[in-house]
């Protein structure tokens, strides 16, 4: 308001004797110094909108090497732009009109190789009509045609896409697609598929042959990676590639391209294929440190999937990074997380060896509904549990989820404890049971490498090949399974989980009371109804080999000083004192109690700072609050083992 008897009239430059426009435009800050300000429309991103905006002459007076060209006085041409700076402020003082020098702050960029201030520099570059282009890209998404996954992710598609500028793709570098541009003599330009074409066009122009120039530019790499989904298929041709896999069915990428790369191929495949280049967009983690870091060179904090693969296997890193693909969650790539996975891919290694030694390969037709024993129909059930979660985790992308089901069931319900319980039928007399045995593990045990498959394919592709080489199909090349509900038995689930709890049961009291892994105990069970009693005697001497037990009686009363755990509505009682010091054992657990006690104690403190929540990283935040569940975990479970301990 201060300057409005300025409006429309010139100003002249002191340096240059330039007359200058004097415009009004919201972008000056009448707050800032003097509130009025000097356009350089041609150096600089918002005064070049400025002068969009009022029509203002754009004068480049910078060469490529931002050295002062012959736009300027003579006095200045060829200098370096710091030099020239330094060179004006000397000559607005020489004619006085310099009232003085005020330090100023400001932003602004620098190239990342070069270590130098970028200058915004006025050139001529190949844009494309985004916004028309994109258009279509938003209805594919709002209509369903392409789907984020997680759903959030749109949002961030969408605001890009909805206030999308026109976008520049012409670059000045060494490689790439080069522009299909050819100029003529007077720099008129043609545009054509191809040189042939481009020398038509310029001969209908001038009415001549002429002599064609072709632009040295190339295209942004964005807008040849835009073309991926079709080009690599045969595109322009009507290829069996192109008709067979366009539109593909998922693309798996980072959150951080989002707009660089799924919003550019959605343009190129709705422009040229009339269709979404992809059904669903599976936008992933990012893959941090141990300690939640982003991994940079300048930190040394990177991990190379090469070191890691030599030192564990890909498998090993391939499971990792599934395992720990919690949607929204960034990953934390702790090397003994991935030292873990190959143990588990060991273990599986292991299981298959054990199969083999004992005869339980080459399934071959083996009907599973035909499983008679229970441990036998519970492993088949146990089966067909896993492939409807691993099924459904998978079409819901919840790949966190499948694998942590495979990892729990490979070395839980069929390692850990469905070999252990078939060792003794393997070892005995009873032929018609150990054959049927060894077909079921075999059996079991080919249904899990084709469902670990997704998730381990070298480790499982290896073992289909050796446990069976005249399989007519590698591993890759399996259908998914199908099992129909009737192999899921409920008395068998129930008779086989409820030996798992007793047997967990006792182990559990037995690592709490420090009772010597070596040691056998004498079980009491009271009050046990008539199924508990028939599944304890039934499977006694698998149940007395895994929990370490020397005898199993059935009581109404359990014997005085005895340790107790209820399992199933009965009470088991160990006689621990025969093998332990009640009292330092009693003390063992109050101290470790105390000390639980106390961390829980810091945690709480740390998590009621306010300073600390406000300040602290998130990431860190949720390790004091994991730390805090881990140590009341703990200590609640201790504090119940000293309830258990006879009275002093």
């Amino acid at each position: 308001e201060r300057y409005t008897h300025l409006h429309g009239k010139f100003a002249i430059h002191p340096v240059t004797g330039y007359r200058m426009p004097i415009v009004a435009d919201e972008y000056a800050d009448p707050e800032q110094g003097t509130g009025a300000v000097k356009m350089t429309p041609a150096h600089d991103f918002n005064d070049f909108e400025v002068g969009r905006r009022h029509n203002l002459a754009l004068v480049n007076i910078f060469d490529r090497d931002a050295r002062v060209n012959d736009n300027a006085p003579e006095p200045y041409r060829g200098l370096d732009r710091y030099d020239a700076r330094k060179k004006i402020v000397a000559e607005m003082e020489e004619k006085g009109l310099l009232e003085k020098i005020d330090p100023h702050r400001y932003v602004v960029p620098y190239g990342d190789r070069s270590g130098v201030v970028i200058e915004p520099w006025l050139t001529d570059q190949w844009f494309v009509d985004a916004e028309t282009l994109a258009k279509p890209c938003v209805e594919a998404v709002e209509k369903g045609e392409t789907v984020f996954v997680p759903k959030q992710w749109e949002n961030v598609y969408f605001e890009w896409m909805r206030n999308i500028q026109p976008w520049c793709v012409s670059r000045q570098i060494w490689w790439g697609h080069q522009i299909p541009a050819w100029y003529g003599p007077d720099g008129t330009f043609f545009v054509e598929y191809g040189e042939e074409a481009a020398r038509a066009a310029a001969k209908d122009h001038y009415g001549e042959d002429v002599e064609l120039t072709r632009d040295p530019d190339v295209l942004d790499t964005w807008f040849s990676s835009a073309l991926w989904p079709f080009s690599t298929l045969g595109w322009p041709e009507e290829t069996p590639e192109l008709k067979r896999y366009y539109p593909g069915d998922v693309l798996v990428t980072g959150f951080d391209i989002i707009f660089f790369w799924v919003a550019r191929m959605m343009m190129m495949g709705m422009k040229f294929m009339g269709e979404v280049p992809f059904r669903h967009v599976y936008i992933h983690a990012l893959v941090r440190d141990a300690k939640g870091d982003k991994m940079s060179k300048s930190k040394g904090n990177i991990v190379d999937p090469l070191d890691i693969i030599e030192k564990y296997g890909s498998d090993a890193l391939r499971f990792t990074l599934t395992a720990l693909a919690v949607p929204g969650r960034d990953v934390k790539l702790d090397e003994r997380r991935i030292e873990g996975y190959r143990n588990f891919a060991t273990k599986l290694w292991n299981a298959a060896r054990f199969c083999e030694m004992n005869g339980c390969t080459g399934a071959g037709s083996f009907d599973p509904a035909s499983a008679d024993l229970p441990v036998n129909k519970w492993i088949v059930g146990g089966i067909a549990d896993l492939e409807a979660k691993l099924g459904a985790a998978l079409a819901e992308y919840r790949l966190d989820e499948a694998a942590n089901a495979a990892y729990h069931f490979v070395w839980g319900t069929f390692c850990d404890w469905y070999l252990e319980f078939i060792k003794p039928v393997l070892g005995g007399e009873d032929a018609a049971a150990k054959e049927e045995t060894q077909k079921t593990a075999a059996w079991a045990l080919d249904q899990i490498l084709i469902l670990m498959h997704p998730l381990m394919p070298f480790v499982t592709e290896e073992l289909w090949r050796q446990l069976d080489e005249s399989r007519p199909t590698m591993l890759i090349s399996m259908d998914w399974p199908a099992y129909a509900e009737t192999l899921r038995d409920r008395a068998a689930v129930a008779e086989m989980d409820g030996l798992v709890r007793a047997i967990s049961a006792v182990r559990a009291v037995r690592s709490e009371m420090n009772v010597p892994p070596k040691a056998q105990l004498p079980l009491t069970v009271a009050g046990a109804d008539d199924a508990l009693k028939a599944r304890l005697e039934d499977n006694g001497e698998i149940f007395k080999r895994m929990a370490r037990l020397s005898e199993i009686a059935f009581a109404d009363a359990l014997p005085d000083g005895a340790v107790q755990v209820v399992v199933d509505g009965a009470t088991f009682g160990l006689p621990v004192g025969d093998v332990i010091d009640l009292d330092a054992e009693r003390a063992r657990l109050e101290k470790e109690i105390g000390k639980l006690a106390g961390e829980i104690a810091k945690i709480d403190k740390k998590l009621g700072n306010e300073g600390f929540i406000a300040k602290a990283p998130e990431a860190v935040v949720a390790e004091q609050r994991s730390r805090k569940a881990d140590a009341e975990q703990t200590r609640d479970r201790l504090t119940e083992a000293l309830g258990r301990l006879p009275a002093a």
